[in-house]
Parts: structure tokens; C-alpha cells; sequence
């Protein structure tokens, strides 16, 4: 199922990694985009019909038993290194309904000890100059009918099962065809796409791309994003279906992986429900996995209070996350819920040690912003395993934190705690600082299993947008 697409492009370059930015004016409710990063503050240089872009961003880590919770052994995790990304963007619009787009970027990982390959030993690596996006925009995206065709970004809703992981230097992108309809009230988004997969000192290929690519990933769906109920932000239903010739992520390959994904998220506006939201995302899975019956349920759930009217803007939430882990890995059976490709750095800690699968995750999120420029986030995580037959597994959805034998499934289930500082500054449209330090405190699974000292992580980053 090798298939050549247009490698043509059409976006904005991204904002401050991830992080919110300070308001200017309220976006317009436009279905599908109602969740989307807030537009650049900055204008990008144009000339003419011809637009560029540029983005640099480096960010210094340390990072102290992350990964083996283990203070007796140095490993290349434990350590520190600047990542930095490098980013250049070309547009031009023929007319009002036909864009072209492509953007380069180049990601170094300087010092520690890490491989210097994408993915390997958890290392972000180098990738010289290489094609981050490339796609023809037919259409307006924002009114009626259009489509992009090419390299680019998937994002949506709150992107817990879909999103462009721009944390990682590499972020993650597609090669996809996009259609898309908006209305006054809603909006309808279907999509075939295959994710790209970064190699240094070659060009960044998909199986659409690839002939030699044996896995053939296939990751197409249908997003309903709608106005309809008048307190929510937003009221969307979806469903996704993933296919992949099957990978030993979750036991020997019996067979092909085709798998549907129901779900639907909720977003309560503040500004109507007195200065309460809440949030909701539910989504059910069934299909088969590398030839095992796939059957789970994974949800999330969180209210918070807004003081709309104090100048620090201060809110306070609470919410919960869930989703099954597998009771048994000889039966033929699946209940490990399947994560795709989501953003998850974004939800369950900012050490980066929890997907969302087999896991209980529940939450205290603190935020105020002192100024205009400046924005506190102070964010408290428990985590339980749901079920100790099956792994522990990390921010992608597929590394396990500890094997699975007889000492894990007998194991305690709290696996620990963990604190989280961010700050995000401002400067202005164009300058951007981001800081935080988090803290782990391992619990009895970890106890149980092997190693447990505390973890450390903490980073500083700046990022320019011209």
C-alpha cells in the first residue's frame, strides 16, 4: 500500500512550546478550532504573496533517575544536554483558496551521553535539514470545503489521542490527504494518513514513501467538531481506526494489527458556567492488535473553578484519568487500552514517565498568571497501576518501566507521586522563556520491583519566532 503523495505544505509555524500563550483577543468559535493553539502573536515576513518563517528553539535538560529510579547507577539518562531546533518555513498563496507550504527542520541533541539517533535509548538525537512539512492547502480550512494534501500536522481535540508532540525536538508529523467541512456550528474533518519516521543523514519517509518499510501503518479517521450544546467550548465525537502488518509491543505477533477507536470529548466554558468548566474524554477501542482481541475503555474527567474577574486569573481543577491494563497476556485477549499518537506530555506529568494506558492517574492542577507576560502552573499526580499483570508503560505508549514477572504482577499498586513547576514568560510576540522543575517519589510498585530513588528533572527554554 505504497503510495507517493505530493510533499507541498501550508501552515503557521508553531507557538511556545506548547504552552499557552498570553491572550491578545479572542479567537472567533470556529468548529474544529475552538481547541486549536491560539494563533501567533508575531506576523511572519512577507513578501508579497510569499510568505517565511522562522522558528529557533533550545532548551537545556538535567534529568537524575527518569528512567531506571536508580541513584546507585549513572546511566545516559542521567545526565544533561541542550536540545535545539531549528526550523524554516516557505508559503505562497496563488490566491484566497490555494496555498503551498514547506518547512525545514533541523534538531541537535548536544552533550550527555545519549544516542544521537531519533527514538533510540529515549535520545531525541540529530536530524540534519530534513522536510518537517510539505503540503498543498485547497480551500478555506476556516469556511466550506477544503482539503490539504501532503506533509503536515495532526491535531485534535485536546490531542490525548492525536497530536503533533511538539515537547519533542523532532515533534511528530504525517504524511496525510485532509478533507475538511465547516459550517456555522460544526465541522467535519476525514483524513488517511501514515507517520513519518525520523532518521538521521536520510530523508524522513513514511510507508506511503517507503517501499522497504515493512510495519505499512495506516492511521485514517473522522472528527466531528460541533457548537451545539451552547456552555461547552466544544462538543465533539470521533472515530479512529488504525492498521499495521503487527509489532511485538504487546506480545508475540499473531497476526495483523486493525483496530477502531470511539470517543467523544466535552469542554464547559467558563465564561458561561460562572466561572466553572469541565472537562470530559471518553473513548472505546475494538479491533484486533498484532492479532489479539482488542477490547478497552480509557477516560478523563476534570472540573476546575476560574476567578474570571481577579487580574491574576487564578484557577484551581481537579481530574482523574483511567485506562485498563491487560489481566492476562496468554489468553488471546487485549485489554490494554492503545494510546495512537497523542501528545501525552501535556497530561500526565511533565517527567514523561506515564501514557495513558493501564493506569490511574488522579490530579491537582494550580495556575494564576502574575502579568500579562507570565504564567504559573502547579501541577500534583498520583498514579496507580490498574493491573500489575501488564506493564507500567512510558510517555510513548510502548517502554516499559519495569518487565512484567513474578515480582511485578505480585507487586503493590501505587507507583508514586510526582510535583510539577512551570513557568512561562513572554518577552514579546517573538521571544519566548519557559521553565520547570518536577519531582518524583516512588511508591510500592516501585519498592516491589527493584530500585526506587527519588527522580529529578528540570529545564529551561527559550524559543524565537520570526
Amino acid at each position: 500500500m505504497k503510495r507517493l503523495l505530493p510533499l507541498l505544505v501550508a501552515t503557521t509555524s508553531l507557538a511556545f512550546a506548547q504552552a499557552p500563550a498570553p491572550k491578545t483577543s479572542a479567537p472567533a468559535r470556529v468548529p474544529g478550532f475552538t481547541l486549536a493553539p491560539p494563533p501567533p502573536t508575531y506576523k511572519p515576513i512577507k513578501f508579497g504573496a510569499l510568505t517565511v518563517d522562522v522558528q529557533e528553539r533550545m532548551r537545556f535538560e538535567a534529568r537524575e533517575n527518569n528512567f531506571d529510579f536508580n541513584s546507585a547507577v549513572n546511566g545516559p539518562q542521567d545526565a544533561s544536554w541542550l536540545l535545539q531546533r531549528f526550523r524554516l518555513g516557505l508559503g505562497y498563496d496563488v490566491n484566497p483558496w490555494l496555498k503551498f507550504y514547506i518547512q525545514g527542520q533541523d534538531i541537535r541533541e548536544l552533550g550527555g551521553s545519549r544516542p544521537n539517533e531519533v527514538g533510540v535509548a529515549a535520545s531525541e538525537g540529530d536530524d540534519v535539514f530534513d522536510i518537517l512539512k510539505a503540503y498543498v492547502q485547497i480551500g478555506n480550512a476556516k469556511k466550506g470545503m477544503s482539503a490539504t494534501i501532503g506533509r503536515q500536522f495532526l491535531s485534535y481535540g485536546d490531542q490525548r489521542l492525536v497530536g503533533p508532540l511538539e515537547w519533542l525536538n523532532q515533534a511528530r508529523t504525517f504524511d496525510a490527504v485532509k478533507l475538511r467541512y465547516t459550517s456555522q456550528m460544526w465541522s467535519l474533518d476525514a483524513f488517511v494518513s501514515s507517520p513519518v519516521t525520523f532518521r538521521d543523514h536520510m530523508w524522513n519517509q513514511s510507508p506511503f514513501l517507503d517501499n522497504d518499510e515493512s510495519q505499512n501503518d495506516i492511521f485514517s479517521g473522522l472528527y466531528f467538531s460541533t457548537l451545539f450544546v451552547p456552555f461547552n467550548k466544544t462538543t465533539d465525537f470521533y472515530v479512529f481506526h488504525k492498521r499495521d502488518d503487527g509489532n511485538g509491543s504487546f506480545g508475540p505477533i499473531r497476526g495483523d494489527t486493525s483496530f477502531l477507536t470511539f470517543g467523544t470529548l466535552w469542554k464547559g466554558d467558563p465564561a458561561k458556567l460562572g466561572g466553572f468548566d469541565y472537562e470530559t474524554e471518553m473513548a472505546y477501542q475494538t479491533g484486533e492488535v498484532s492479532g489479539r482481541n482488542l477490547s478497552a475503555f480509557a477516560g478523563h474527567w476534570g472540573v476546575g473553578y476560574n476567578w474570571l474577574k481577579s487580574s491574576w486569573k487564578p484557577r484551581i481543577g481537579l481530574q482523574y484519568n483511567y485506562s485498563p491494563g491487560d489481566g492476562d497476556p496468554n489468553d488471546g485477549d487485549l485489554g490494554t487500552f492503545q494510546n495512537l499518537y497523542p501528545t501525552n506530555h501535556l497530561f500526565y506529568g511533565f517527567m514523561d514517565t506515564t501514557g495513558w494506558i493501564n493506569m490511574h492517574n488522579p490530579q491537582l492542577n494550580i495556575s494564576f498568571t502574575p502579568s500579562a507576560k507570565l504564567k504559573v502552573m502547579i501541577d500534583y499526580h498520583l498514579y496507580w497501576m490498574d493491573n500489575t499483570a501488564d506493564a507500567w508503560r512510558r510517555v510513548n505508549g510502548v517502554t516499559a518501566v519495569r518487565p512484567v514477572n513474578a515480582a511485578s504482577v505480585s507487586a503493590g499498586k501505587f507507583r508514586g507521586q510526582e510535583v510539577d513547576l512551570t513557568a512561562i514568560y513572554k518577552v514579546n510576540p517573538h521571544v519566548g522563556l519557559q521553565a520547570g522543575y518536577s519531582i518524583f517519589f516512588p511508591g510500592d510498585y516501585l519498592a516491589d520491583t527493584g530500585p526506587h530513588s527519588t527522580a529529578h528533572f528540570a529545564y529551561v527554554q527559550l524559543q524565537l519566532d520570526f
